[in-house]
């Protein structure tokens, strides 16, 4: 080998250690990601402190386990992939006007609080069943209102 051929093969390594640090860059997702949009004009209850790494990590749960297509078929997602947030299709950040008749898919299409509960509350309910956890079990996923919202700061 010349050297003209080793400076090719240095060059296509350090080309391969730098682009694997950027790829790697690029997949970091936060531990710890705030529920919180800017979609909603005020937050009426504390903000979900979602841990990304505990139900990846500990729990096992897949990507597609939370995300979906537009049809709720779960993605077939690799760390690092670009997903959307739910509030980009369930858009809607009101409540339910009076009247409004909807069945609960609808609503869950529709609404943004709505597919999160279902989402998150489905899954954190079956999760329970599974293990066989009840309420006061500390392993147990949270199914209430304060257990997954925190006390709002004053």
């Amino acid at each position: 080998m010349g050297k003209k051929d080793s400076i090719v093969v240095v060059a296509v390594c350090m080309a391969l250690i730098f682009s694997a640090g950027m790829i790697y860059a690029g997949t970091n997702v936060k531990d710890v990601i705030p529920l919180q949009s800017p979609e909603y004009n005020e937050h009426t209850k504390g903000i979900v402190q979602f841990s990304h790494k505990k139900h990846a990590a500990e729990y096992g749960a897949s990507c597609g386990d939370c995300h979906h297509d537009d049809k709720g078929k779960p993605l077939d997602l690799k760390e690092g992939d670009s997903v959307q947030r739910c509030i980009e299709c369930h858009k809607e950040t009101g409540k339910k006007p009076e009247g409004e008749k909807l069945s609960k898919k609808e609503k869950i299409m529709k609404y943004h609080k709505e597919a999160l509960h279902a989402n998150c509350g489905g899954c954190h309910k079956d999760w329970n069943k599974e293990k066989g956890f009840k309420k006061s079990d500390p392993k147990a996923a949270p199914t209430t209102c304060k257990d997954c919202h925190p006390k709002k700061e004053k």
